[in-house]
């Protein structure tokens, strides 16, 4: 049987795509799911809920926990914009939330269950420096030692934000409450699959992890 991995705020599904190829199961989280999220991978099921209800016990046999929380009041105070940088400090209660619920399962198991989360640089001021990086996505909590090195640009995988781009030139040209510009948004934040996949490796039971 595949060993577990929970994904917290999975969205589009792009830390599990990489962890199946890896040899999980996967368990996905979030409040929604839009069409443009696409569909759920086989090996995966979605769970529509509130990541703040739930309780880490109940992940007590899942050998591996990630996470995305949103990150888009870090991204927005990192701007170089006067009412950004007017802003007081975010609401850190996702990310903590991660961390309590990987507390609450290793204490459910017995054993430490390794998590990792990934936010963008915006949110170091506000939650500590970044373990690691791969391009624009920042790593927190139980990364590896030996990490792929990303080929790409330093930018998300849409591109940048404000110019080139498909899905950031339709960002940029469009509302933030448009359908459009959040399924740009959640294409500019999927896992990239390498990334997935190489933590996935080194955290399947069994398998010996590979640089």
């Amino acid at each position: 049987m595949r060993p577990l991995a929970i994904d917290l705020f999975c969205g589009s599904f792009g830390w599990s795509a990489g962890l199946v190829a890896a040899g999980f199961r996967c368990i996905g989280f979030d409040i929604s799911h839009e069409p443009y999220h696409g569909p759920v991978p086989e090996h995966c099921e979605l769970v529509l809920q509130d990541i703040l209800t739930l309780h880490g016990s109940q992940f007590r046999n899942a050998s591996l926990i990630v996470a995305s929380p949103p990150c888009q009041a870090y991204s927005y105070r990192a701007m170089p914009w006067k009412r950004a940088k007017a802003l007081g400090p975010p609401s850190n209660e996702l990310f903590d939330a991660c961390f309590r619920i990987q507390r609450e399962a290793s204490e459910a198991a017995g054993h430490h269950i390794p998590l990792v989360v990934e936010n963008v640089r915006g949110a170091r001021p506000w939650v500590g420096q970044s373990a690691w990086a791969y391009d624009s996505f920042h790593l927190w909590g139980d990364v590896p030692a030996l990490m792929p090195k990303a080929l790409g640009d330093g930018l998300k995988q849409g591109g940048d934000w404000f110019g080139k781009g498909e899905d950031c030139s339709i960002s940029r040209r469009t509302s933030s409450k448009s359908k459009a510009r959040r399924a740009a948004s959640a294409a500019i934040a999927k896992i990239p699959f390498d990334l997935a996949y190489h933590i996935g490796r080194v955290y399947h039971p069994g398998i010996e992890a590979t640089a």
